[in-house]
């Protein structure tokens, strides 16, 4: 007892925040267990893995290196949130001195950004082909013609060629 207040009726909110806690979570796993849908099936039972769908089930297959760093830049950016948290609770205190510094921070966290993006860390899809600074694309371009240099052809409802004509470099017609 110090100064007539008991320690217990101080940790008392504490307790009952942790007791609450862990009781919320026994509730949800007890619901989803009892109210979830059972309809199991391979898809559902295949794992997946942020947008890569395993060809082998070998477990010791390599893990593409691209998700470790996108997982490097992600705790780089929040680290810099962490930093920039007491400078929010201060910034009237530390003044322009603070601010400076802040910036600093800041913007040599925002250069790697664009060096990264520069890089292509953040790049998802196929190679990117980098076009010759004289190749300009035309305003005229519109769909009859892109389909026409590409080789498209035009098909049915069915799915059936509506060209005589064998697939390849062949005038469609609109």
């Amino acid at each position: 007892m110090i100064g007539g207040v008991h320690l217990t009726s101080q940790y008392l909110p504490v307790i009952a925040l942790l007791v609450l806690s862990v009781l919320f979570a026994a509730i949800s796993f007890v619901a989803s267990r009892l109210l979830a849908p059972r309809s199991p099936n391979d898809r559902k039972q295949a794992p997946y893995e942020c947008g890569i769908i395993p060809a082998a089930e070998d477990p010791n297959e390599r893990f593409p290196v691209r998700f470790y760093l996108v997982a490097m830049i992600f705790i780089v950016f929040d680290i810099e949130i962490i930093f920039f948290y007491p400078w929010a609770l201060s910034h009237r205190s530390l003044g322009l001195f603070g601010l400076i510094a802040v910036g600093i921070f800041a913007l040599a966290v925002f250069e790697s950004f664009i060096y990264l993006i520069g890089k292509g860390a953040l790049e998802w899809g196929p190679n990117k082909q980098i076009k010759p600074k004289d190749q300009v694309v035309s305003l005229a371009r519109d769909t009859s013609n892109t389909i026409r240099r590409v080789g498209v052809r035009k098909v049915g409802q069915e799915g059936r060629n509506l060209n005589d004509q064998s697939f390849g470099n062949q005038e469609v017609s609109n």
